[in-house]
């Protein structure tokens, strides 16, 4: 009897090595899926952290929205890595988390922020991105999301109109009437070009 004990483990052995293989491959197969998606991360979190404090006008609040869509997209991860457009995917991820946020704030509440003490970008005098930060919080959540993309993010209209899933001509409405607000609420102090 223990003849024929001694000589089924041998096949049962084999049988398991081929899942303690399957388990191996499939954790590195993980492993290169992770390292992907931290390089993405790595590479997009600047602009989309960027994105989302012009949208919010909180640096500390568009961390967190940053961080919310990141985990989105690492849930989702296997499924879109390929074939997709994570640029625009993380951007639409991060639209869609505005506008699920600016439903459900109260339209009174005004989140006051300090800007860094170091400029992000060269173009511009401070004067203006505080005013135009200032000026872009009174506008509606549609309109700062084109503008923002459109011109601080500096995408095409079509981009613009992909990522947030409205037609070319809706962008380009939204574009001209909130340009045409902004350039009323700064005054000829400020020139604000298309």
């Amino acid at each position: 009897m223990t003849g024929t004990a001694t000589q089924s483990r041998p096949a049962e052995d084999a049988g398991r090595g081929s899942l303690i293989g399957w388990g191996a491959a499939r954790r590195r197969a993980k492993v290169a899926q992770d390292a992907e998606f931290t390089a993405f991360v790595e590479s997009a979190s600047t602009r989309l952290r960027r994105g989302a404090f012009l949208m919010c006008r909180d640096w500390h609040f568009a961390q967190d929205l940053t961080q919310q869509t990141f985990a989105k997209m690492y849930s989702v991860w296997p499924r879109i890595r390929t074939g997709t457009n994570l640029e625009a995917y993380s951007r639409k991820v991060l639209m869609n988390l505005v506008f699920d946020l600016s439903k459900r704030r109260s339209a009174s509440e005004v989140v006051l922020a300090e800007l860094p003490d170091h400029a992000d970008r060269a173009d511009g005098t401070p004067e203006l991105r505080l005013a135009l930060v200032e000026v872009l919080a009174q506008l509606s959540v549609e309109d700062q999301a084109v503008l923002v993309l459109r011109h601080a993010e500096d995408h095409s209209i079509d981009t613009v109109a992909m990522i947030l899933n409205v037609s070319v001509s809706v962008v380009k409405m939204r574009n001209a009437r909130a340009l045409t607000r902004l350039r009323a609420m700064l005054g000829d102090d400020f020139r604000v070009t298309d």
